[in-house]
């Protein structure tokens, strides 16, 4: 099962935070990751606004993904995230997709009028 490690950080010292953003594609690479996203355009929908540069990557699942944070070679890194944001980084596992395929099935026989507990 996939799993996610979604980050966000609020770059102090761009020039810093570009060294560690040079090496952790080549890292997530060797642990079977890849990017979904990487500080691209972030806009709030709801809650409060979020300012900070966000990151999302999948891992083939949990495993891998703290494979690679603990890794000796992320580990030379992360102080360089760490002193050039104030950042934080979560690791979320993914949702299995017989899952999904039965919760939208389930989904599939309501509507919305016909739901009492809309009513």
């Amino acid at each position: 099962m996939p799993a996610f490690l979604i980050v966000r950080a609020e770059v102090t010292d761009p020039d810093r935070y570009a060294i560690y953003a040079r090496h952790t594609p080549r890292l997530i690479a060797a642990h079977g990751g890849r990017f979904v996203a990487r500080g691209g355009g972030v806009e709030t929908i709801e809650g409060d606004p979020e300012p900070r540069r966000v990151v999302v990557v999948e891992f083939p699942d949990a495993e891998a993904a703290r494979a690679f944070y603990h890794s000796e070679d992320y580990q030379r890194i992360v102080g360089i995230r760490q002193q050039a944001s104030d950042s934080e980084m979560i690791l979320v596992e993914g949702f299995p997709q017989a899952d999904w395929d039965g919760a939208v099935a389930a989904s599939n026989e309501l509507t919305l009028d016909a739901d009492p507990d809309l009513a």
